[in-house]
């Protein structure tokens, strides 16, 4: 069976065994990867990988089973155990797959990769980093082309296919000279085109040339309440924090701190946060949800205001608000300051490379420690710091913003600029 039989044959499967409405999504990958180890590539292989997802809902029960063995007995077996798993589950109304929308196909380029250029710009950035920054040491490298084929069909009439690929490149490096040793660092960064050296693409050059800096690093002078600029490789975890509370179970629990803002104001008037999942400028870019309607671009934040809560269709359905029309691909409007006069106009503060520290509470307070990150004083950066804690609340911080940058970084997942917030409590041995 071709792949639109296998996924068909499930569904039928799935009805047979007595489900009264059914998802089923088939999704197969080919990845073909480099690896660098101590400097050298290791490794070039290519990998597949196949998942078959099976949902039956029976009287508002709801079971769903993965499968990568697609051969019609085994299909036939999990079929049935999806159906016994919603009958042995308990009923819920919310549980519902999409309507019907019209069939479409979505297919984006590359869907091949193209090896000679991926080894010409392994090895061009390997030789760079040597020549450039020859105190960091790449420690590893990861370098992959993904191609996915997403089969998605509902008993509804829901019938998408997506074919995309894209290139990945990550890698972690240290800086050592003597017995002093810097602190781990790693950036990704992710393209559909191979048009230019990765030297040359977001922060990578100077990250590298960052850790060479942390060598000899400081405490901070005092403890003090101050200014934090958030850099864009640090500041997706604090997006991801702040689109935690307006996911589903923190609002079908109540718990979310923003349950009862929408349309209200939860940051300063100058923040706007866009998820872009069908934007080309966006490499990681989807065109259908996991709930089956296809995706839209759409504005989380505008002018400091919650424009919608980031609910899948179960979530909708549970509280009673709109569905999500997308989630993630997020992009951050840019400011109207260079980051030279951001850090001019700070009187003391830091900058967050690197942050490692927990989930914030369901109040919004978090503590962690800065790593990679530096110590500014009358506008001007001092030095790299050590062993600095950071406390704050995410709620009073997204209020407290001061200065969002007028430059960019698009790394492929997101596209974000520097932010600096106020009022942060931080500490040091």
């Amino acid at each position: 069976m071709n792949n639109k039989e296998i996924i068909r044959y499930a569904q039928a499967s799935l009805l047979k065994a007595g489900a009264q409405k059914t998802k089923c999504n088939l999704i197969k990958k080919e990845k073909q990867e480099f690896n660098v180890a101590a400097g050298e590539i290791s490794l070039f292989r290519t990998t597949f990988d196949t998942n078959l997802y099976l949902t039956a809902l029976v009287d508002d029960k709801k079971g769903t089973v993965t499968l990568n063995n697609l051969d019609m007995e085994n299909i036939d077996i999990s079929a049935k155990q999806a159906v016994e798993m919603a009958i042995s589950s308990k009923a819920d109304k919310a549980n519902e797959i999409a309507e019907q929308q019209p069939a479409n196909e979505f297919v984006k380029e590359p869907t091949k990769p193209d090896l000679d250029k991926m080894y010409d710009r392994l090895v061009e950035f390997m030789a760079f980093a040597k020549e450039k920054h020859p105190k960091t040491i790449i420690e590893e490298i990861n370098f992959d082309f993904t191609t996915s084929d997403s089969y998605l069909i509902n008993s509804n009439g829901v019938d998408y296919f997506t074919k995309k690929g894209i290139y990945t490149f990550v890698v972690m490096f240290t800086s050592k000279e003597g017995k002093k040793t810097s602190s781990f660092n790693y950036v990704a960064h992710v393209t559909k085109e191979l048009d230019k050296p990765f030297s040359k693409c977001g922060n990578i050059d100077k990250l590298l040339r960052e850790s060479g800096e942390q060598l000899e690093t400081k405490s901070i002078p005092e403890n003090f309440v101050g200014d934090m600029i958030i850099t864009p490789e640090c500041l997706d975890e604090f997006v991801s924090y702040i689109t935690g509370y307006l996911a589903d179970y923190p609002l079908i629990t109540k718990t979310s701190v923003f349950k009862d803002k929408l349309g209200k104001q939860i940051a300063k008037e100058c923040f706007n946060l866009h998820s872009k999942p069908i934007s080309d400028e966006i490499a990681t870019s989807y065109y259908v949800t996991g709930d089956g309607y296809e995706a839209k671009d759409s504005t989380v934040i505008e002018n400091g205001i919650l424009k919608t809560f980031l609910l899948g269709l179960y979530g909708a359905k549970k509280t009673g608000e709109k569905r999500a029309v997308g989630s993630g691909c997020w992009e951050i409007d840019k400011g109207d300051k260079t980051l030279e006069e951001i850090i001019k106009s700070t009187k003391k503060g830091i900058i967050l490379n690197r942050f490692s520290g927990g989930s914030p509470s369901d109040n919004g307070d978090f503590s962690g420690i800065a790593k990679n990150s530096y110590y500014v004083e009358n506008g001007k950066i001092q030095f790299p710091i050590s062993e600095t804690m950071i406390n704050g609340n995410l709620i009073e911080m997204m209020m407290n913003i001061e200065e969002i940058s007028k430059e960019r970084v698009n790394s492929g997942y997101n596209n974000y600029p520097w932010i600096k917030f106020n009022g942060l409590a931080i500490s040091g041995k």
